[in-house]
């Protein structure tokens, strides 16, 4: 059955005000998750404490991660973020052996960098894995920094900074070949791209619901695949990471025999009734649909900014490129205040202003994007050598 995309946009009220393209930054608000967290409020109101509730909402937000993942409930821990599920995967490595070397690519996150080079103090070696000459990351390069002495390649799907995807199947075959497993940190994609786990091959992958899963912040997941659940015992833990989470035990650390594990402390209650609505407006809306129209969108996006003769530093290519367009310009912080004046929601990192697409975004939006960077154009457009205002494509 075709969705009904025109019918799921009038569920985002914000969307009647703006034109909304920050879905890499924070998505908008549906209905029914709005409706969701009034709940969880109206519950407090009327029962107090309602735990049972509760745990079942954090159950529930797993069995919904693990369908979109294309896993079982017992490979997915509820995270309180990405971060934390990064931090727990890390907790449970041993960097004292000969398979000491961390690999990750100079597309990632702060949080992925921060928290492998954290390790160093354990006894872990970072190596970053370079842009070409183009701005991309090439398998190339992947396959002169892993070798028989890689433990982890740790990498983002999509860049956060440019919107370029990277080879992850090309990345896979290559660590695994050596010996070393693959964390895939999704965030920049899950909810616009398809994640299957198992077509990807990857060990690990961690992500949030803020983005394009339609929920809130505060909340997130790390998908364990199962032959390593057993291998792995984490020392970032918590009492809900318990085998027995009544057992209320202070006497010793017994790790559940899932994926559960990796968790920590209180769940984020609240959260979960978010994240919960929103993945299910994401199950019901059909990935593979949802990653063909923001496709779609992303292409026209990258053509209409050739057209105004300011193209975006995203690669063209399908395959290459993410949910995200990324502009670059002179002066992006002054350029993205411009276009909030115009109700023209984006955000911008480094100097790239960033138009993030989601289902729920037409045409209509791209092009009242696109005419309004065409009116800036000559104040932030990128300047060629020689004088003329134009792209930069990297």
């Amino acid at each position: 059955m075709k969705t009904d995309f025109q019918a799921l946009r009038r569920r985002f009220p914000l969307l009647e005000r703006k034109t909304y393209l920050n879905s890499g930054s924070y998505c908008a608000l549906a209905d029914t998750v709005r409706e969701a967290i009034n709940n969880y409020l109206d519950d407090r109101l009327a029962v107090g404490a309602n735990w049972d509730a509760w745990i079942l909402k954090s159950e529930s937000v797993r069995a919904l991660m693990a369908q979109l993942l294309g896993v079982t409930s017992d490979e997915v821990a509820v995270t309180a973020s990405a971060s934390a599920g990064i931090n727990a995967l890390a907790s449970a490595l041993d960097f004292t052996g000969p398979r000491n070397k961390i690999v990750i690519s100079d597309f990632e996150f702060p949080t992925n960098a921060q928290i492998w080079h954290a390790q160093e103090r354990r006894g872990a070696r970072v190596v970053h894995v370079p842009r070409a000459a183009d701005g991309y990351i090439p398998l190339e390069h992947f396959e002169r920094a892993i070798d028989d002495r890689t433990q982890l390649v740790a990498v983002t799907h999509v860049c956060f900074r440019n919107g370029a995807r990277l080879d992850i199947p090309g990345i896979v075959k290559i660590a695994h070949a050596h010996g070393a497993r693959v964390l895939l940190d999704t965030y920049q994609a899950i909810g616009a791209l398809q994640v299957d786990a198992r077509t990807l091959g990857v060990d690990f992958i961690v992500g949030g619901m803020l983005k394009y899963l339609l929920g809130t912040a505060g909340i997130g997941f790390l998908y364990v695949q199962d032959r390593w659940i057993h291998e792995l015992v984490p020392t970032h833990t918590g009492w809900v990471a318990q085998q027995n989470i009544a057992a209320m035990d202070i006497f010793a650390n017994r790790p559940a025999e899932s994926a559960r594990r990796f968790e920590a402390g209180t769940p984020a209650v609240v959260n979960c009734y978010a994240a919960e609505a929103g993945l299910k407006i994401i199950l019901r809306a059909d990935p593979s649909q949802i990653e063909a129209r923001v496709r779609a969108l992303t292409a026209y996006c990258l053509r209409r900014l050739i057209d105004i003769g300011w193209p975006a530093v995203t690669p063209p290519d399908d395959a290459r490129r993410g949910p995200m367009v990324a502009v670059p310009a002179r002066n992006a912080a002054e350029l993205f205040g411009c276009l909030t004046a115009a109700d023209i929601v984006t955000s911008f990192r480094d100097n790239n202003i960033r138009a993030s697409c989601h289902f729920y975004n037409t045409e209509a939006d791209i092009d009242r994007f696109v005419a309004e960077l065409e009116r800036l154009r000559r104040k932030f457009a990128p300047v060629h050598p020689h004088g003329s205002a134009t792209g930069v494509l990297g």
